[in-house]
């Protein structure tokens, strides 16, 4: 494939944690290994490029609607977020609209085609998102630690492993270990009132995305309880560090993990989450079927899968 340029669109700004541009700036990465010039963007700045690629329907609207009206004919990829794919393409009209001015669209696992109709689902292509690995520090000894990663934010359903440790017995050794920004002052406040009544829950706020790995890794298990994900990149992040997952049973945690994997329970159901923790806890065989069927995913979120199928959708994208 000959060299393009490339105007990357992500909501997220620099120095931002979000996931949004966490994505764009490896998926820039990955796009200049492939030899193209690549300019990271909030906004399109109305610069001439072969190709737009944008993240998220709803907020990158208005540099997808402008690009289209410039470059009609130009290729144009939309990546689908978990709020675009499980909220915002059912109801708000911009997010529509971005659908069908992409030439190309992407999802970050298998399942979110099915949210997409045909018409839409034929020009999808799926690009697992990778994860690096980082040398795995020894398990506290203290404790069974388990990790919640993420900002503290409603779709996050951030405190479902907070409350579910009052449902386990009182001879369990588990501890949460929350990192994540709060969104708002109202999550910060209900974050530091869950520390106050819940001595084995910690809330470490936002942290460095080196520093959040090593605690993933250092952890025995990690909990990820969203009610809408597009394909969390902090599943890929577990999968790749031999961390096993207990995650809510929605589409796009079973996009990553499998539809036969062990451990799901009941979307905002803290009692049978804690009873999956208190058999992760305490049943070996089980802890290592865990380990095994996530050992098992491993292959599908390397950097070579991912840009690998992020090459893939480029090349069908020009040759339109």
């Amino acid at each position: 494939m000959h060299s393009v340029k490339i105007a990357l669109i992500t909501p997220a700004a620099p120095g931002s944690r979000h996931g949004n541009r966490s994505t764009a700036t490896r998926w820039a990465g990955m796009l200049r290994e492939l030899g193209h010039k690549v300019s990271v963007q909030v906004d399109w700045d109305g610069t001439a490029t072969d190709l737009m690629l944008a993240l998220h329907a709803r907020r990158s609207h208005d540099s997808i609607r402008n690009y289209a009206m410039c470059y009609p004919d130009q290729p144009l990829i939309l990546a689908l977020t978990g709020t675009d794919l499980y909220r915002d393409i059912r109801t708000d009209a911009t997010a529509q609209e971005s659908m069908r001015l992409a030439t190309r669209m992407i999802v970050l696992q298998d399942m979110g085609l099915r949210e997409l109709a045909p018409a839409l689902r034929r020009k999808t292509g799926v690009v697992v998102q990778s994860a690096q690995s980082v040398k795995r520090p020894p398990p506290l000894k203290s404790c069974f630690e388990v990790v919640v990663s993420g900002h503290l934010r409603d779709e996050k359903d951030p405190f479902r492993a907070a409350a579910a440790l009052a449902c386990l017995p009182a001879t369990s050794r588990i501890h949460v270990t929350h990192l994540g920004g709060a969104m708002s002052h109202a999550m910060a406040h209900e974050a530091k009132s869950w520390m106050k009544r819940e001595p084995r829950y910690r809330w470490l706020g936002e942290v460095s995305h080196g520093k959040a790995l090593r605690l993933l890794a250092r952890s025995r298990l990690m909990v990820i309880s969203s009610r809408m994900e597009g394909g969390a990149n902090v599943v890929s992040e577990a999968l790749v560090n031999g961390v096993p997952v207990i995650a809510s049973r929605i589409s796009g945690n079973i996009g990553l993990l499998g539809r036969d994997y062990a451990g799901y329970y009941p979307l905002e159901d803290e009692a049978t989450l804690a009873r999956l923790l208190w058999r992760t806890e305490t049943d070996r065989a089980f802890y290592l079927k865990l380990v095994q069927q996530c050992r098992a995913r491993k292959s599908l979120v390397t950097h070579a899968s991912e840009r690998g199928a992020l090459q893939r959708v480029l090349s069908g994208a020009l040759m339109r």
